[in-house]
């Protein structure tokens, strides 16, 4: 088997589809199918890995594992993804591989999780599962079996930022905010996937639609990362809170930025889906 990736500071902590076939088969590696949707394109995650998925990979549903909240999966407590990342055979010492049915989407925000709640050996398979069926390797359907495990989860705090200090930020500067959903949204020229929300972005947030970081489904080189986030006023020293619609495609900005080293990154959990259904936070249209 060819040598581990680690994690940290300016290491991509991703691997090929290559180098999970050679590791298929050993104890300490767990495969995360995260695939997930949004509501309006008419496709589930669920019925798509029962159908076919990498070999031993568990299913993790991001709105299963989630606080009881009228916003959608929001970050459950330490002891509810403890239980349920239990129940898929996986603990934090173990190698972790996450991918998703389109590539790059969802599996950045599973990484995200993990990592948050204390596991350190965590990868997204680059390029998801087309990455895997394009190499023509092997997949099975239905649920695959896996004994319980002990995950000993700690959320770190620094990880992720609630509405208000969110507001913070954008009122007195003391962090860049990246929105990571498309452009029209972010001007408020087109509607919301979600019912009830207003169109526009946040005061003095900056467009980043998480698009812009991948080529076909991977995710760019680090030089074509810092040239995208540099386009949008980036620097290394300044904090950064990544948003999106529901906290999905903001984690795929935070994987570009812990690529770059970039450890002063946090996470709006509420992200689009909070903010735009709140009539006393402020909203911006326009570029």
């Amino acid at each position: 088997m060819t040598s581990t990736p680690q994690p940290g500071l300016g290491h991509r902590p991703l691997v090929t589809a290559e180098w999970l076939s050679e590791a298929l088969g050993a104890s300490d590696l767990k495969i995360v199918d995260a695939s997930w949707h949004l509501p309006n394109v008419g496709r589930s995650g669920r019925a798509e890995y029962d159908q076919e998925h990498i070999p031993g990979a568990q299913f993790f549903d991001i709105d299963d594992c989630a606080e009881a909240s009228d916003l959608p999966h929001m970050m459950p407590s330490p002891a509810m993804f403890a239980g349920y990342v239990g129940r898929l055979g996986i603990s934090e010492q173990d190698r972790i591989v996450v991918y998703d049915s389109v590539g790059m989407f969802s599996a950045a925000r599973v990484w995200w999780m993990f990592r948050a709640f204390g596991a350190e050996q965590v990868f997204i398979l680059d390029g998801g599962l087309p990455a895997w069926k394009a190499a023509d390797l092997a997949l099975e359907a239905g649920q695959a079996n896996a004994a319980p495990a002990t995950f000993n989860a700690k959320l770190d705090p620094s990880a992720v930022v609630n509405a208000a200090q969110v507001l913070e930020a954008c009122t007195r500067g003391t962090s860049m905010v990246l929105d990571a959903r498309a452009y029209d949204r972010f001007l408020g020229e087109a509607p919301e996937p979600r019912a009830g929300l207003r169109a526009g972005h946040m005061p003095g947030a900056a467009s980043l639609p998480f698009g812009e970081l991948l080529d076909k489904g991977r995710l760019k080189s680090n030089e074509r990362l810092k040239a995208v986030l540099e386009a949008r006023g980036y620097s290394p020293e300044r904090p950064i809170i990544t948003s999106c619609g529901s906290g999905v495609t903001a984690a795929v900005i935070s994987l570009a930025l812990h690529c770059l080293g970039h450890e002063k990154a946090r996470l709006y959990d509420g992200s689009w889906s909070e903010w735009g259904g709140r009539s006393d936070l402020p909203v911006s249209t326009g570029g």
